[in-house]
């Protein structure tokens, strides 16, 4: 068990690293100055390159990857005056006449639109996406196993092909559409019975400048969000399922009169869940990231709003820091994944998971 999970995190820590030096890269190498776009096109050469220098845009693209990944690991060489160690809480393990080895949190700088902590605007946004792609799945996996085992105890009958044909329909449609419908729908035309908005965060302003939570404002976006989830989820249930009324166990459960819920609560739900679990983890990762356009479109405040007004504005530490985090989320989801799928099938071998 703990070679499994020392392996994992190994493998996980490398991929994270990887991701993160292919994204650096990426974003550096645009033809984009974030300094002229903090201070605009009419400041002076002098002032442009003071900015540079301060950013340390002025270096060279392996050298501003290399110092970012220096902010972000948690045992980190820096220069005895350098001002980043004035912004930062850390522990000096090593200390000599020029450089010092200090161990701290990872660092992910500061805005270059506002100035604030990038950690701070995450840590912020991070609990409304993290809320609304949890409702979205928890509405896909209970629509989606139940369409898929209704449809696969119906095979080949009318509301067989309905539920198919309405889950593929589902898939079909981008995320973005059906925020779209559905706010004009539900948030505009039906207001006045529905008392939902086109927009809105979770978290609120009321008319006197105290702060509200609105939960109402979650609902037409965890729908849309989960559209495609609830019709993904449906389909693998469904074949799941039919693949596991298919086994001779099953069968002979049911040639000894075992009733249907008895056979489905003992033999088929647990088996059917490997192909389901992994596919609910994969889309669970997915909506974070997917919340982009939702979250743009209720104009909610979340980490999809976030990284696309970094993305807009060019804020390059707001942007990666988004990044970083979300691929973090994604290798610590299937890290689980791997735990339960030794859970609900004990013979899968450790070193082979």
């Amino acid at each position: 068990m703990l070679q499994f999970i020392r392996q994992r995190f190994v493998s996980g820590l490398m991929s994270l690293v990887f991701i993160v030096v292919l994204i650096t890269g990426i974003i550096y190498v645009a033809p984009v100055d974030p300094a002229t776009l903090s201070f605009g096109q009419q400041m002076s050469e002098k002032a442009l390159a003071l900015k540079q220098k301060e950013l340390g845009l002025d270096k060279s693209i392996g050298n501003q990857i290399l110092l970012y990944l220096n902010d972000l690991s948690p045992l980190s060489m820096y220069k005895v005056d350098s001002p980043k160690l004035k912004e930062i809480k850390y522990t000096s393990l090593i200390s000599g006449k020029t450089n010092k080895l200090v161990a701290k949190r990872p660092y992910f700088r500061e805005s270059y639109q506002t100035g604030d902590r990038i950690w701070l605007m995450i840590k912020t946004a991070m609990p409304n996406t993290m809320l609304l792609a949890l409702c979205a799945i928890i509405l896909a996996t209970i629509l989606g196993l139940i369409l898929g085992m209704v449809a696969a105890l119906n095979k080949n009958t009318w509301l067989d092909g309905f539920i198919v044909a309405v889950s593929t329909l589902g898939y079909s449609v981008p995320s973005y559409v059906s925020a779209i419908i559905l706010s004009l729908i539900f948030g505009f035309y039906l207001k006045e019975w529905t008392h939902l908005n086109m927009q809105g965060s979770l978290i609120t302003l009321n008319d006197i400048g105290d702060t509200v939570t609105q939960w109402k404002n979650l609902i037409l976006p965890s729908i849309a969000l989960g559209v495609r989830p609830v019709a993904v989820i449906t389909q693998i249930a469904r074949n799941a399922m039919l693949d596991v009324l298919s086994k001779p166990y099953v069968l002979t459960a049911r040639a000894k009169g075992m009733g249907l819920a008895s056979m489905i609560k003992k033999h088929v739900f647990k088996n059917m869940m490997n192909p389901v679990v992994t596919t609910i983890s994969g889309w669970f990762a997915s909506l974070l990231a997917g919340a982009f356009f939702v979250e743009s479109i209720f104009n909610y405040n979340g980490m999809g709003l976030l990284t696309v007004n970094a993305l807009i504005n060019y804020d390059t530490p707001l942007l990666l820091g988004c990044i970083v985090v979300i691929a973090a989320i994604f290798i610590i989801l299937n890290l689980l994944v791997d735990f339960i799928y030794l859970y609900l099938d004990p013979k899968v071998r450790l070193n082979e998971a």
